[in-house]
């Protein structure tokens, strides 16, 4: 009787400590997983010396990028909504960049690295944090900050992150910048909660998986 009685008591403070405290409880990334982050950064630093050289740094500023740092960081510090964040943009980022660039005939292997080698290792990663049900919308909001601070400070004739320009092919279509953009912003949204729907969905938020030692 009494061992039921203790078996009753244990339950019910389990209970109450689920109710005072019901966020999952997560494991830290080992240090050696952690040090996946150099890749992306490496990735990073590759294109960025590829632009040094060539001219054009500002396209650094652009949102896939990016994205490959924020990973680097993410990994290395072992900051779970940063490593979403990242991989959220990665993860569209890849099949864009073939549709508007590499299909109309621009090839730069640094590129390259940078967009397959940085959603490779963002997968990889997202695996062990799980996804956000809110990180499409901190996505939407990261990309309208970046927007404008390319429109701040990069060159309009590159037309980073479409900060200044209605983009080559939709001139037709729209009269002003200012529609372009709210389309491009709408667009630009749904896109991110497509992406991030199919992360939920594969990789579902919760319980994060521990990394192998």
């Amino acid at each position: 009787m009494a061992s039921a009685s203790d078996a009753a008591a244990t339950d019910y403070d389990r209970q109450l400590e689920r109710k005072a405290d019901p966020r999952p409880r997560r494991g830290k990334l080992t240090v050696r997983f952690r040090l996946l982050g150099f890749l992306p950064l490496i990735f990073f630093a590759l294109h960025a010396r590829y632009y040094m050289k060539v001219g054009g740094l500002s396209h650094m500023l652009w949102m896939c990028n990016i994205g490959n740092l924020m990973l680097a960081f993410g990994l290395l510090l072992d900051w779970p909504p940063l490593i979403r964040l990242a991989v959220i943009w990665l993860l569209p980022g890849l099949p864009i960049w073939l549709l508007f660039v590499v299909t109309p005939g621009v090839w730069i292997p640094t590129s390259f690295v940078a967009h397959a080698g940085g959603l490779i290792v963002g997968l990889i990663a997202i695996q062990k944090v799980r996804a956000g049900r809110w990180t499409w919308i901190h996505a939407l909001v990261w990309y309208l900050f970046v927007q404008e601070i390319c429109r701040l400070i990069t060159p309009p004739i590159l037309n980073v992150n479409v900060a200044h320009l209605i983009y080559p092919g939709f001139e037709t279509t729209f009269s002003a910048y200012w529609q372009f953009w709210m389309v491009g912003a709408l667009v630009v949204g749904l896109g991110l909660w497509i992406a991030g729907f199919a992360l939920s969905k594969l990789f579902p938020p919760g319980q994060r998986a521990h990394a192998p030692a």
